[in-house]
């Protein structure tokens, strides 16, 4: 049962991170955009930095799980 589990949440925490990485990429065009505002890029580049950290989250834990359901 706790290797369902661990599988469960490998894939959970994947997911998430594929959504980070996705987000992180769409928040560095804009914040490289120069036909928008600065303030909204300011806001993108930073948003960019909070993704990247959640992705990388997201891929340690999923390393985790991952290693626990070979148990």
């Amino acid at each position: 049962m706790e290797t369902v589990k661990n599988t469960v949440n490998y894939v959970s925490e994947s997911i998430q991170g594929a959504g980070s990485t996705a987000s992180k990429e769409v928040n560095k065009d804009v914040a490289k955009d120069n036909n928008v505002d600065l303030s909204t890029r300011a806001t993108a580049a930073k948003d960019a930095l909070f993704d990247k950290k959640d992705e990388k989250v997201h891929e340690a834990n999923a390393d985790v799980y991952k290693e626990a359901a070979k148990r």
